[in-house]
This record gives C-alpha cells, sequence and structure tokens, in this order.
C-alpha cells in the first residue's frame, strides 16, 4: 500500500448526512483509543453525539478508505491568519499510514498553525514536532492531564 499524500485529502461536508455519520464514528473510535493510550477518558469529543459535532464551528478535511468511507479527520478554525487545530483522528483499522501526516501537511504553510496534545500521547507529539511543531507550554487542564500546546510559524 503507498502512503497516503495530500491528494488523498479531501474537504469534508458535515452537512451531508452520510459523510458527518461516517466522520463521527471515526471520531468516537480513534478518541476512544486515544482515551486509553493517556488514562482520561473525559475527551470532549468521544462524548458528542453526532448533532454537537455537526454543530462545531469547524472546517474540516479529510481521508476515506478505498471503499469511500471517512477514516481520518482534522477540523480547525481559523483567525486572524493562525490556524488552530481542534482535532485530528484516525479511525484505529487506518493508522500508521500517513494520513494524520497528509491532514496536517494539507494546511496552509502562509500561517501560524497551533495544536495541543495530551503529554501522554506520545505519537501525536512526534507527530507534529516532525511536522516543524515547537512545544510552547505545559498545563494541567484537569487532575492528572497535562496537555501541550504547539505552534508552527508561518513560512
Amino acid at each position: 500500500m503507498r502512503p497516503m499524500d495530500l491528494n488523498d485529502v479531501e474537504p469534508l461536508d458535515l452537512t451531508d448526512p452520510v459523510t458527518a455519520a461516517e466522520t463521527w464514528r471515526a471520531q468516537l473510535a480513534a478518541y476512544e483509543v486515544e482515551a486509553d493510550l493517556i488514562g482520561f477518558h473525559g475527551i470532549p469529543p468521544l462524548h458528542e453525539s453526532l448533532e454537537e459535532m455537526m454543530s462545531q464551528a469547524l472546517r474540516w478535511i479529510g481521508s476515506r478508505d478505498d471503499s469511500g468511507t471517512v477514516v481520518a479527520a482534522l477540523g480547525f478554525t481559523e483567525d486572524r491568519g493562525c490556524i488552530d487545530i481542534d482535532r485530528l483522528f484516525v479511525a484505529p483499522g487506518s493508522i500508521r499510514k500517513g494520513r494524520a501526516r497528509a491532514l496536517v501537511a494539507a494546511l496552509a504553510t502562509d500561517r501560524e498553525v497551533t495544536v495541543s496534545a495530551a503529554c501522554a500521547n506520545q505519537p501525536a507529539i512526534r507527530l507534529y514536532e516532525s511536522l516543524g511543531f515547537v512545544q510552547v507550554r505545559e498545563e494541567e487542564i484537569v487532575g492528572g492531564l497535562t496537555i501541550v500546546h504547539f505552534r508552527r510559524e508561518a513560512a
């Protein structure tokens, strides 16, 4: 199987019921794995209903498997020239295929990009660092859960 690239990334229209449902299912499966990894099951997207996910003020890009099902997605906002990655997830059966890397690489490089990850989520931290993100600060958001904030400067 060839690695994912920018040609595998597409905008996702969450007003389409099929696309929204596929994205939501991938989100739940991915965040369940992350929750187990970091030992914290209070990750907000893990508890969102389909309707709540669809109502988020996010732009979405994603990747589909060979059957056309959404298996990876990135939701982000853009404000004053800065892109903030709100969520990035890959369904468990589709990890280690370059999907997350391709999604982040698809974001504009002429803007600053910010993202956060749990300190215990070493795969995410390695990904962001390999893509030129630098750690800005750490923050304990609830007892026992510390997140690290990253920034990638505009090119």
